[in-house]
């Protein structure tokens, strides 16, 4: 299924205990990725939202939710430069507080990529990854085996990532996108129903199901191909983004990771992170 063969399992995008709750650190000096790449993290963030407003400077056992998922980016090896793109004073003063960076956007835009390819026009990265501010807990090395791909193959120009559903709650949830990819690991189809279709049990079924990880890497050039593209049917009924690059015909590398994402949507959610990121026994 995978092409790329990291030397560590760090790069595998295994996720421990460990992992999630070491501290991290932005250096102060960007790094050169393999290849000569200039790789760019952008963090879409605004105030507005169903369930949770301004989630992302909720407060994380001492730092906004924003910070963490920054710091996170930060400390992933093939990443050379983050920003925060936001068009919210709040959380542009949140951002600065800590010393991030940040890029002022429109507020009419429709969705998160958007945001970030407004952003990336004054970044000068040739790869740029869209790394959704509501995880916190994300894993420095599963956004390394997103980008990995398409710094091995340059026919890539837009990778994500998938893991393994294996509890049939979450299989039939709708709220979880699930994604079906053929054997050369490009996207089939996505979808918040349950695909594939499972006759038998959900155990004993081969079809294994996967739970898509909205973490997208794009080329620079394809981003802004992308977001220049009309939404399409499927899009609008799935309200699923990235239906429609594939109804356009594009093709999306999907990578398989252990990590599994702590996303956050509820105050319920919330919650869970600040355990989460509190350690054992808090």
């Amino acid at each position: 299924m995978h092409s790329e063969r990291p030397a560590r399992n760090l790069l595998r995008g295994q996720a421990s205990e460990s992992d999630i709750n070491t501290p991290l650190h932005v250096e102060d000096s960007p790094r050169q990725a393999a290849g000569s790449f200039k790789v760019a993290v952008i963090i879409p963030a605004r105030w507005g939202s169903t369930r949770l407003d301004g989630k992302p400077i909720a407060d994380i056992c001492g730092k906004p939710m924003v910070q963490w998922v920054y710091e996170r980016a930060a400390a992933a090896s093939l990443v050379e430069h983050v920003a925060v793109a936001t068009d919210d004073e709040r959380i542009e003063e949140a951002v600065r507080r800590f010393g991030g960076n940040v890029v002022m956007t429109s507020p009419h835009h429709r969705s998160g990529t958007d945001r970030v390819a407004e952003a990336a026009r004054g970044i000068p990265s040739e790869i740029v990854v869209n790394l959704q501010g509501d995880e916190p807990m994300i894993v420095p090395s599963a956004i390394d085996t997103a980008i990995r791909p398409l710094l091995q193959s340059p026919e890539i120009e837009l990778c994500t990532l998938k893991t393994r559903i294996l509890d049939e709650e979450e299989y039939l949830n709708p709220n979880v996108v699930k994604v079906v990819t053929g054997m050369d690991g490009f996207a089939l189809y996505f979808s918040r129903s349950p695909i594939p279709h499972i006759r038998a049990s959900f155990k004993d079924s081969g079809a294994r199901p996967y739970k898509h990880i909205g973490l997208y890497v794009y080329r620079r050039d394809f981003l802004f191909r992308f977001s220049a593209l009309a939404p399409t049917a499927l899009e609008d009924a799935e309200s699923l983004e990235q239906l429609r690059a594939l109804e356009h015909g594009c093709r999306i590398k999907v990578v398989e990771t252990s990590y599994n994402p702590v996303s956050v949507d509820t105050p319920e959610d919330l919650e869970r992170a600040r355990r989460t990121a509190a350690g054992p026994g808090a």
